[in-house]
């Protein structure tokens, strides 16, 4: 009864609080390297027992730790979910002249204070992302959109992604933001959030940045916001690579080559969840 009555007391916890720890829990489960370590602990307790197949487990859970830190297990997995399609400059060269066109970079998480700036300063998958979009507006004169609240996942934020790169994007790169949209949380209200922001202003064709592991995901959501609103949607991807399987450095394990695992695994995860 006294324990009950103590929970009666506490406070309560926000939802999007106990959805993005519950979320953090999860996917720290979930991926590399805890699988393949949970794998090599089964292996390894096998083998202390002296039971069969203890040391082929701990073999292979250390095989896969070692390549999901490499740039060439990332080049695979990416590769059997599917690269998108790359946007070459011929392409962006025939945008050009269009007046019914927006360049639109999708969030990918910025940091919150960096001491040497005594600002907040973009993650490096939005400065690249945000990099290529401004790279894209120049070439096609296209105005420059994009999409980023604050995440589910980052409950420490107190300015949204937006108001970041919406300083980035003119201090750094010369090219003010046309639209900022600061409220959405994830992919999909990137997609309900902004396209209507879009259409209200005539644009009719987006070209839509984000990273290559992410398009997928980030497609299907646009695409089904897009569809009643009679809009097109351009892919336009990022962080693609053809060299990734050429060299001995490849497949030695590297922070790049662990960071690409992990986010090509986390997406595959969030497609699946259909998030």
């Amino acid at each position: 009864m006294a324990a009950l009555l103590m929970w009666a007391m506490m406070p309560a916890v926000p939802l999007p609080m106990l959805y993005a720890s519950a979320k953090t829990l999860l996917l720290a489960a979930l991926l590399p390297p805890a699988p393949l370590l949970a794998l090599a602990a089964w292996g390894g307790w096998r083998l202390h027992r002296r039971r069969r197949g203890g040391g082929w487990l701990l073999g292979l859970a250390l095989l896969g730790v070692w390549l999901s830190a490499t740039e060439a297990a990332g080049e695979l997995l990416m590769r059997a979910a599917g690269p998108p399609p790359l946007l070459a400059p011929a392409q962006v060269d025939a945008l050009k002249g269009r007046p019914d066109g927006a360049v639109l970079v999708l969030g990918g998480g910025v940091e919150r204070h960096v001491p040497e700036l005594g600002a907040a300063r973009l993650a490096p998958i939005t400065a690249q992302r945000l990099a290529y979009g401004a790279w894209i507006a120049r070439r096609s004169g296209w105005p420059l959109a994009f999409s980023g609240g604050i995440g589910w996942m980052a409950t420490e934020l107190r300015q949204s992604e937006a108001s970041v790169v919406a300083r980035v994007a003119a201090q750094d790169h010369g090219l003010p933001l046309r639209w900022a949209e600061d409220r959405s949380r994830d992919t999909r209200e990137n997609a309900a959030n902004t396209l209507p922001l879009l259409a209200r202003a005539g644009v009719r064709q987006v070209v839509l940045v984000t990273h290559d592991a992410h398009m997928r995901r980030a497609l299907r959501a646009f695409e089904a916001a897009a569809g009643p609103l009679g809009m097109r949607i351009i892919a336009a991807p990022t962080g693609l690579r053809d060299d990734a399987l050429g060299s001995v450095a490849d497949w030695l394990p590297s922070t790049g080559g662990f960071a690409r695992v992990r986010y090509v695994a986390y997406e595959t995860l969030a497609w699946w969840a259909g998030r």
